[in-house]
């Protein structure tokens, strides 16, 4: 799988509002065991996307190192909104291609302390995803800076998770893949420190 990661935290770049009108909770905590699933399955996100609901599911779970605040799926990415070069996709396999992204936020104030904690995760997980065998995806992670609670602003990524196909079934079954492979490295981080 391709990945890459970049800083995006200057001037007008986007902020992570984590305080956003309809932001859903998904961190499991003992308190939300009886409902935790059933708060993911109803996210419209996870109708359009079914696959999109485990990946949710882990990176919540009780003893991953991020939760996630956000997310969104494409089920059509134009031609000028991937590149089949990046994605590793071989000559014809690009016709249809989606995508989706999911800001993570820390699950320790410990974590991304710095810019380069951060960094150093993000080159990690990259790592990661690399040594996962899938052609025609891609996972961008943007460092940025996050409204987690009231006062001065965090770091948080947004993940951009995108694949490739010559037919839409194909890109769907290939971005299944590759959030699946996307939520096991990241999960196998543990610390992400």
């Amino acid at each position: 799988m391709e990945a890459d990661w970049e800083f995006e935290v200057g001037g007008s770049a986007p902020i992570i509002d984590v305080l956003w009108p309809g932001f859903v909770d998904l961190r499991w905590t003992p308190r939300s065991a009886h409902d935790h699933v059933s708060l993911i399955l109803n996210l419209p996100e996870t109708a359009h996307l079914p696959c999109l609901a485990g990946t949710l599911k882990k990176l919540n779970a009780e003893h991953s190192p991020v939760w996630t605040s956000k997310c969104d799926f494409w089920p059509a990415l134009q031609a000028d909104e991937f590149d089949p070069d990046e994605m590793d996709a071989p000559t014809g396999n690009f016709t249809d291609a989606v995508g989706c992204y999911i800001d993570l936020l820390p699950r320790s104030n410990q974590q991304w302390q710095n810019p380069d904690a951060i960094a150093s995760s993000c080159r990690d997980l990259c790592t990661r995803l690399h040594s996962f065998p899938l052609r025609c995806s891609r996972v961008d992670l943007i460092i940025r800076r996050a409204q987690i609670a009231p006062g001065p602003l965090d770091m948080a990524i947004t993940a951009y998770i995108t694949a490739c196909a010559p037919t839409k079934p194909e890109a769907m079954r290939t971005l299944e893949a590759a959030l699946a492979g996307f939520a096991d490295a990241l999960f196998a981080q543990s610390t992400l420190q």
